[in-house]
C-alpha cells in the first residue's frame, strides 16, 4: 500500500479525530521528532505546537520509557493492551521499556449495567429476568475490554457473567488499521525500525487482543482445559454454558475460594502451603509440557484455592501453544544444558527459529557459545535450590536481546508465565524453586523424544524431505534456465538506509527552498519600503510591513522545525 493510499485511508471521517487525537497525545509527551520523521505534523495544529515546544525542557526531565509509558495508558484500552503485550517481549523492544510497560494496570471505571443488561438481552433475544433469578448491578471486576458481573440461574447455579464492553470492537479495529499505518510509514522513513519488527508487533498485537474479544474461542478454552483436567479431582476449570454463550456475552460457573497469594486466609482454612504450592505449579507444568497447551494469565486474581483444597483457574481469553516439536526441542535444550552440549543448545535455537537469516550463522554460534558458558557455567557448581529461576531467565533474555534473536510468542508466553509460578511458589512456601519442580517433566520429555518409535518416525519423515528435494531439485533447475534464456532471470538489491538518505536530501533542499522563499520576501519588502508607495502601517509602507510580517511568520515556523527535529 503507497503512502497516498494511507493518507487517503486517513482522512475517512471514521479515523481522523482518533488520528488527530494519538499524534497530539504523542507531541505532548515529547515525541515531536517521531511524529515529524513520519510526516504526521499535517495532524496538529499551530497553537499545541508551540505549547508543547514550550514545556520540552520539563518533558525531557522524564525517560523515554516513561513518557511512553504514560502516552500509552492516557490512549485508553488498545494501547494498554499493546503495552502489556510488549511487556513480556523485552526481545523486541529491551528490558528497559519492558519493565516500565510492567506498570500498566488494565483496570477501568465500569460501565453502566443498564447498558449490561441491554448486551445480554440482546445477544440471547430473552429477557434478563427468564434466565437469572438474581444479577448483581455492581460488576465484580472491570477491565477495558468487559467487567464480570455475579448472577444465579433460574436453576440455581451460581455463575459469573463477562459483558464485553459496548463499541469495544469498533475502538480495537480503528487502532489496530491506525497502528498498522503507523508501522508502515516507520518502516518506509525508519528503515532501522526493521530490527525490532513494528509490523510483526501489530501483527501480535492484533492476533492476541481479537482472540480475547472472541468470547465463544475463549469458552472453547476452557472446554479444552476441562477435558485435559478430566482425571484429576485437585484442579477445578469452571463449567460454561453452552446455551448462554455469544461473541460478547460468556456464562460461566462462579469459583467462590480465596486468592493464591492470600497468605493469611488460606492458613486459616488449614490447607498445607508447601503442598499447595507443589500441586499448583506441577497443574501449570503439565498444561505446558505434557498438553503443550497452557493458561497464560496466571495472575494470582485468575488462580484460587477452594475450601477443600482444590485450585480453581478463572478467565482463558490468553493462552498458549507448544507443538510437539517445539516440546521436543525444550527437552532437547534441557538435556543439552544438563550435559554442558553447547553447541547442540545453539542448534537447538537454530530450529526453534530464534536466528532471523539476517544473522551470520558461523560468526552468531561463536559468540553465542562464549556468552552461554559465562551465563551457565555457575549453574553446574551450584545445588538446583540455590539456582535463582527468575534470575537465570531475566539473564537469558538479555543475551537474547544481545544477540538480536527473534523469540516466537509462544515461547515467550511459557517463559513470562513460568517466572510468574516460580513468584507464587515462593510466596506460598520460601523454599520453592521451579527448577527441581520442571526437571520430571522435562525428563519425561526427554525420555519421549529418544523413544525408538520416535526416532524412527523423525528418519521416516527425513528421508521423506529428502527424497521431496531429489524429486523437485531438476524441476526448480530446469525453470531456472529456462527464465535465463528468455531474459527472465532478475535481481533484486536492497540498498541499506537508502530511504532514509533520499528523505533527509528531501528534507533539506525543501528547507533550503523555503529559506530562499523567506529571504526573497525579505528582499522586495526593504525594496517596497524604500519605495513609499501605497499606505502607511506604522510609519512604513503597508505593503512591505506585510512582507516583513509575512517572512517572520515563516522563518519563525522553519526555526521551530528545525528545533524540534534535533538537528541545528
Amino acid at each position: 500500500m503507497t503512502i497516498s493510499s494511507l493518507l487517503r485511508f486517513w482522512y475517512t471521517y471514521k479515523n481522523i479525530t482518533r488520528i488527530r487525537q494519538i499524534v497530539n497525545v504523542f507531541l505532548k509527551h515529547g515525541f515531536g521528532q517521531f511524529i515529524e520523521l513520519l510526516n504526521l505534523q499535517r495532524f496538529i495544529p499551530l497553537r499545541k505546537k508551540i505549547k508543547y515546544f514550550s514545556r520540552w525542557q520539563e518533558v525531557e526531565k522524564i525517560t523515554i520509557p516513561q513518557r511512553l509509558r504514560m502516552a500509552f495508558s492516557e490512549l485508553g484500552p488498545s494501547f494498554i493492551k499493546l503495552a502489556q503485550i510488549l511487556s513480556s517481549r523485552p526481545d523486541l523492544i529491551t528490558s528497559e521499556y519492558a519493565d516500565e510497560f510492567k506498570k500498566l494496570q488494565d483496570k477501568v471505571p465500569p460501565f453502566a449495567s443498564d447498558k449490561a443488561r441491554q448486551m445480554i438481552e440482546g445477544e440471547f433475544k430473552v429477557s434478563l429476568k427468564d434466565i437469572f433469578t438474581d444479577f448483581e448491578d455492581v460488576p465484580v471486576a472491570a477491565a477495558s475490554i468487559a467487567q464480570v458481573h455475579n448472577a444465579t440461574l433460574k436453576t440455581g447455579e451460581k455463575v459469573v457473567v463477562k459483558v464485553q464492553r459496548p463499541n469495544i470492537r469498533e475502538v480495537i479495529e480503528t487502532d489496530i488499521a491506525i497502528l498498522n499505518a503507523i508501522a508502515r510509514l516507520m518502516l518506509r522513513y525508519i528503515p532501522e525500525s526493521k530490527y525490532f519488527d513494528p509490523q510483526g508487533i501489530v501483527n501480535e498485537f492484533s492476533r492476541t487482543v481479537k482472540k480475547e474479544l472472541d468470547f465463544v474461542a475463549e469458552a472453547k478454552n476452557a472446554q479444552r482445559f476441562k477435558r485435559n483436567f478430566a482425571e484429576r479431582d485437585d484442579v477445578l476449570i469452571p463449567a460454561i454454558y453452552p446455551d448462554l454463550l455469544s461473541g460478547k456475552v460468556l456464562v460461566m460457573e462462579r469459583i467462590e475460594g480465596v486468592r493464591i497469594d492470600d497468605v493469611k486466609k488460606i492458613d486459616s482454612l488449614g490447607i498445607d502451603r508447601i503442598e499447595l504450592a507443589g500441586r499448583g505449579v506441577n497443574t501449570y507444568f503439565k498444561m505446558i509440557f505434557e498438553d503443550g497447551f497452557f493458561h497464560a494469565d496466571p495472575h494470582p486474581g485468575n488462580i484460587f484455592v477452594m475450601p477443600d483444597g482444590r485450585i480453581g483457574i478463572m478467565d482463558f481469553g490468553i493462552v498458549g501453544w507448544l507443538t510437539p516439536d517445539m516440546m521436543e526441542n525444550i527437552a532437547g535444550a534441557f538435556l543439552a544444558v544438563l550435559n554442558k552440549n553447547f553447541d547442540r543448545l545453539i542448534d537447538i535455537y537454530i530450529d526453534i527459529g530464534l536466528i532471523t537469516d539476517e544473522v551470520d550463522i558461523e560468526a552468531f554460534k561463536k559468540e553465542f557459545k562464549s556468552d552461554l558458558v559465562y551465563l551457565l557455567e555457575p549453574l553446574y557448581d551450584a545445588t538446583i535450590s540455590e539456582i535463582n529461576f527468575p534470575e537465570y531467565l531475566e539473564a537469558l533474555t538479555h543475551l537474547v536481546i544481545k544477540h538480536g534473536l527473534k523469540v516466537p510468542s509462544d515461547l515467550m508466553l511459557m517463559n513470562k508465565t513460568i517466572l510468574i509460578l516460580d513468584n507464587i511458589g515462593r510466596q506460598l512456601d520460601p523454599g520453592f524453586n521451579a527448577v527441581s519442580a520442571v526437571e520430571p517433566y522435562a525428563a519425561k520429555l526427554v525420555k519421549k523424544r529418544m523413544s525408538p518409535q520416535r526416532v524412527f518416525d523423525k528418519a521416516k519423515d527425513n528421508l521423506s524431505d529428502i527424497s521431496d528435494v531429489l524429486f523437485d531439485t531438476p524441476k526448480q533447475l530446469n525453470r531456472l534456465v529456462k527464465k535465463s534464456l528468455r531474459d527472465e532471470l532478475s535481481f533484486k538489491i536492497n540498498p541499506v538506509g537508502m530511504e532514509k538518505l533520499i528523505l533527509d536530501i528531501d528534507r533539506s533542499s525543501n528547507r533550503l527552498a523555503f529559506s530562499i522563499i523567506v529571504a526573497a520576501i525579505i528582499v522586495g519588502s526593504s525594496m517596497l519600503i524604500q519605495s513609499n508607495i501605497g499606505g502607511k502601517i506604522f510609519g512604513l509602507p503597508a505593503v512591505g510591513a506585510i512582507g516583513f510580517l509575512v517572512a517572520i511568520l515563516l522563518g519563525l515556523r522553519l526555526l521551530l522545525s528545525i528545533l524540534r527535529s534535533g538537528r541545528l
